[in-house]
């Protein structure tokens, strides 16, 4: 293995007790020149000497962190602790990803945003601006998580679901179709949201509640229990949808 690139002597940080030390290619490959300074790791396993991955600028890479494949990482970002960033994902920006997250295929995690604890950003999923994904939660396919939104526990939001706002998607939880969650909004529990639903406000969908369809849950409304709301439903103010309920309009 021909390496890629070697440290910059004189180049180190002091950083949360660690030594991390500034790189320099020293060959070309993909987009980066040879003589290219690249950001900071603490050891050659946190980037890949193989393939064409690279820490761009001010992005720093330590612990027990890796990058691998194609990935890059730019900006500011951190990727920390037992985290890994491979195949064809950016993380850029503020964004911070760590603990054991792992974000992979074309997946982007940018702008503020936070992946950890054991969290997984893959496929074309798009993670920005602030929003958290932690705690074994998962966004995936075309799925876009952005704002101050939360998702967490063992939640997905996937397929081109859009959660964003204030809103709070977690438990067993499930986002997915063309389905979107924001403002403060919660979905939680064993409850499923999908197809062009859309929930908002402060409305909460819990249980084992199903919301599907182009239906809409809003104002303070609550779906819950085994209660199922389809079609072009509108469920609105402080009504509440419980049970084995089943409104379809």
């Amino acid at each position: 293995m021909k390496k890629k690139y070697e440290f910059v002597k004189g180049d180190a940080l002091s950083w949360k007790g660690r030594t991390i030390r500034r790189i320099v290619a020293i060959r070309d490959f993909d987009d980066v020149k040879e003589g290219d300074l690249g950001g900071y790791i603490e050891s050659e396993s946190n980037l890949s000497q193989e393939d064409t991955c690279w820490i761009y600028d001010n992005a720093k890479v330590y612990g027990d962190a890796g990058v691998h494949g194609c990935a890059k990482v730019y900006g500011c970002a951190k990727v920390r602790d037992c985290a890994v960033v491979f195949g064809n994902a950016k993380v850029y920006g503020d964004a911070e990803v760590y603990d054991c997250a792992d974000v992979y295929d074309n997946a982007e995690v940018y702008g503020g945003a936070e992946v950890y604890d054991c969290a997984k950003v893959y496929g074309d999923a798009k993670v920005r601006d602030g929003a958290a994904i932690y705690d074994g939660a998962e966004v995936y396919d075309n799925a876009e998580a952005y704002g101050r939104t939360n998702v967490y526990g063992d939640a997905k939001v996937h397929g081109d679901a859009k959660v964003h706002g204030d809103a709070e998607v977690y438990g067993d939880a499930k986002v997915h179709g063309d389905a979107e969650v924001h403002g403060d909004a919660k979905v939680y529990g064993d409850a499923e949201v999908y197809g062009g639903a859309e929930v908002y406000d402060d409305a909460k969908v819990y249980g084992d509640a199903e919301v599907y369809g182009d239906t809409k849950i809003y104002g303070k409304a609550k779906v819950c229990g085994r209660a199922e709301v389809c079609g072009n439903a509108e469920i609105r103010g402080k009504t509440v949808i419980r049970g084995g309920w089943r409104v379809s309009l």
